[in-house]
């Protein structure tokens, strides 16, 4: 009679789930960078493609007749970009224009089922501060105007669940900024409710969503900034200064369950904690750096994105690990303003030839190097009849 061996049988059980994890490997297939160009008409807007696994960096989109651009969006094998006076849809892979749309004003961009929601702001007033849009064809569904919806310029998105939440900041109106977050529902268009962020939770400019908490970034009057935390259950609304901000949040993003921003025109990189939201301010100094104008965070590579420009002659990107030590640093279009993580989920070549996506194998690694039927290949990124995937067997 055949023993049991409990350690053999452990060790076929992690390695069934260790294949079944790399079955569903993530993949950065590109970086999307959405260069704002110089404000006006002097320098165009572009998309740029960076490949993290090449480090090369390609202009793949330029777009005319826009002063400047304040958000680029994936969504599947789409990407939006929010540009001033327009809307445009291209394609992922071809960087094809698929459909546009004028709309002055526009500012950021969600997508919830078959809808693209946007938000508006300028310096001129507007009858309505949300717009919704079929993505498919960007043709107009409806909006809400300034009686049923936000009556002031809205900014930043965020789509959670049926719902869609927006921050209300009044930002183009000198010294009278507003501190709401609006409630949509995203299927009917309601508008639900108003969050207020209260007192010195005036002009927020990013939302973020992080367990079960909204989180947005509040620039006050420029003369100081604060950070709000809604409770998504209750509704509960905690908002608390942020004492090494003189001046206005330049930018922010989440990484790793902490808040981490920098001060408008200043080089120190700060890190907040949301676990300690109850306390009065608990910043703390991750280090000194450029002064960046936007941030993201790789997740599944664990790296974090910064960008830097003059808003004039030059921008770039710098790329840091997870203990922000600089790796390295491409140049991108002028004032590189938003950072877009393509992406991917590995498959196998069955799964591909299941799709009828093959019709010849050709299998080539980075190296150059052709893989032939039968040949032992490790799992990683490979160059497939010219198509780039994530080969886990």
């Amino acid at each position: 009679m055949k023993k049991f061996n409990p350690m053999k049988h452990l060790f076929i059980i992690s390695i069934f789930f260790s294949f079944s994890f790399l079955s569903a490997q993530n993949y950065v297939n590109q970086v999307l960078i959405l260069n704002e160009g110089v404000y006006g008409y002097e320098a165009p807007v572009s998309v740029g493609s960076y490949d993290p696994l090449t480090e090369n960096y390609t202009t793949v989109v330029e777009i005319d007749s826009s002063r400047f651009a304040s958000d680029l969006i994936i969504d599947s094998t789409f990407f939006y970009v929010a540009a001033d006076n327009k809307i445009l849809k291209y394609h992922l892979d071809s960087y094809e224009l698929l459909a546009e749309v004028a709309l002055e004003g526009v500012r950021k961009l969600a997508v919830h089922d078959d809808y693209l929601f946007v938000s508006r702001g300028e310096f001129t007033l507007f009858n309505s501060y949300i717009q919704v849009y079929n993505k498919s064809d960007l043709s107009f569904v409806s909006e809400l105007d300034t009686v049923d919806g936000p009556k002031v310029s809205t900014e930043s998105l965020i789509v959670i669940d049926d719902l869609v939440y927006v921050g209300i900041n009044n930002g183009f109106e000198w010294n009278n900024q507003e501190g709401l977050v609006g409630v949509i529902n995203a299927n009917t268009f309601e508008y639900i409710s108003e969050i207020d962020l209260g007192v010195d939770g005036k002009n927020p400019d990013n939302i973020m969503l992080y367990e079960n908490y909204l989180y947005t970034v509040n620039n006050k009057d420029w003369t100081g900034s604060s950070i709000s935390q809604i409770d998504l259950a209750s509704g509960v609304v905690f908002t608390k200064n942020i004492s090494a901000a003189p001046t206005g949040c330049g930018t922010s993003c989440i990484r790793s369950g902490k808040i981490i921003y920098q001060i408008s025109q200043d080089v120190k990189l700060f890190q907040w904690d949301p676990e300690l939201v109850q306390q009065e301010d608990n910043s703390s100094e991750i280090g000194s750096f450029d002064n960046f104008y936007e941030l993201a965070e790789d997740e599944t590579n664990q790296k974090f994105y910064a960008s830097s420009t003059d808003y004039i002659t030059y921008g770039n990107i710098q790329i840091y690990d997870e203990n922000y030590n600089l790796e390295s640093t491409f140049t991108t279009g002028i004032s590189p303003g938003t950072i877009v993580f393509d992406i991917r989920q590995s498959v196998s070549l069955e799964e591909l030839e299941n799709k009828n996506i093959l019709t010849t194998k050709s299998v080539i690694d980075i190296l150059g190097r052709e893989y032939k039927p039968g040949d032992f290949r490790p799992k990683g990124i490979y160059i497939v009849n010219g198509q780039k995937v994530y080969l886990s067997k």
